[in-house]
């Protein structure tokens, strides 16, 4: 460590988004830590910040976030530091001048081909005379054409998956698609989980209470290069892309990226834009993936409605993992490096290299805080 350094900290963490701020809080709360979390950003709360445009609309900056998880530990956890406000996500799908739901439900194909299914046996049963089923299931192609057959996978999933990767879903991991369920009820709920909500003052305001204690200080607009040598700090926590902390020494893991357009338009009455909190584009001929309504989602109620149209990119801030093979392998690569570094602790979906949903982000953060513990990495504060 440089001798020359003036300030001491026992723990400097790199990243103010999910896994950066909860383990920042639990070693402040829990063991007493001085911490220090820097993000080069000029923000925290990471792709979950939101903020007021200057329209007055509150909008989440890096694509719309909506809470949802089975974790009782994760929802108990964040509730310290946030009321919720209720919401079920509902998504349609742009599909031969139709808007449709998705995930495909038997209400989507009741509208799509003028079918009368009234059970969920008889959805079952138009699904299996399509399905074209698989010995192996070896990529997101076989996922989805094993269930639903070519006709509902050219409509709903290719050319959307073709514009989110940049890659046949017969080039990704066969979990890229599966991850969209299919049923045979009305249920059009994007997600099922027990817990969904967002928080009542946005998640920047959530994320401003779990950073707030007297042991955490934050400093923003700075890297890890910038102030490793100007401080001292005995553990570090790391949630940036791995490959960047190595230096690329085995070559970049490869993310894909998002650009928002944001579009406001007049609501007299409060009213808003859309039928619902977002709408998906699968075709292959519109340039972006889908437009979501701020409002919507965040139950706003003003005179005019902000539009986030997301387009994936090559370029950019990390957003997803690519999932493919030769990725993971070489994830592993410098996953081996990282655990030559023993008071270096990798956390979060960049450092781990892992396509995870926030609540996910939130429970590995807190499980490794606690095998932190456990392995008398960190020790517990001692009550006074």
């Amino acid at each position: 460590m440089d001798t020359r350094a003036t300030e001491s900290f026992d723990t400097l963490v790199v990243g103010a988004g999910y896994a950066g701020s909860i383990m920042a809080e639990r070693l402040a709360t829990q063991c007493g830590q001085r911490v220090l979390v820097i993000d080069r950003r000029d923000h925290i709360a990471g792709n979950a910040y939101d903020y007021y445009d200057e329209h007055g609309i509150l909008c989440h900056r890096y694509g719309p976030h909506i809470f949802h998880t089975q974790a009782e530990k994760v929802w108990n956890y964040l509730s310290q530091f946030t009321e919720w406000r209720p919401y079920e996500h509902r998504v349609l799908a742009d599909v031969d001048g139709q808007l449709l739901p998705i995930p495909i439900n038997r209400d989507t194909v009741n509208r799509l081909y003028g079918l009368e299914l009234e059970t969920e046996e008889e959805m079952e049963a138009f699904l299996a005379e399509r399905a074209e089923p698989r010995e192996r299931i070896e990529n997101s192609e076989d996922t989805v054409v094993a269930k639903v057959g070519w006709d509902l996978y050219e409509k709903f999933f290719r050319g959307y998956t073709r514009k989110q990767w940049e890659r046949d879903p017969s080039e990704l991991n066969a979990s890229v698609c599966a991850r969209i369920p299919i049923r045979f009820n009305q249920d059009d709920r994007y997600f099922t989980d027990e817990y969904q909500a967002l928080p009542a003052e946005g998640y920047t305001a959530m994320f401003e209470r779990i950073l707030d204690h007297p042991n955490i200080e934050v400093r923003l607009n700075t890297s890890l290069d910038a102030i490793r040598d100007e401080i001292q700090f005995d553990h570090l926590v790391y949630t940036g892309p791995i490959d960047e902390y190595f230096g690329h020494r085995f070559g970049p893991l490869p993310y894909r990226s998002l650009h928002f357009e944001f579009q406001n338009h007049p609501t007299p009455g409060g009213g808003t834009v859309h039928p619902t909190g977002a709408i998906n584009f699968p075709s292959a001929d519109v340039p972006y993936t889908r437009i979501t309504e701020m409002r919507y989602i965040t139950g706003q109620v003003a005179e005019s409605s902000t539009l986030a149209v997301e387009y994936p990119r090559t370029e950019g801030d990390p957003y997803y993992p690519v999932p493919q093979p030769e990725n993971r392998e070489l994830y592993k690569r410098y996953e081996a490096l990282g655990a030559e570094e023993p008071s270096v602790t990798f956390v979060g979906r960049l450092a781990r290299y892992q396509y995870l949903n926030m609540d996910q982000v939130v429970g590995q953060a807190l499980s490794t805080f606690e095998k932190l513990v456990e392995s008398g990495g960190v020790k517990p504060a001692v009550a006074s």
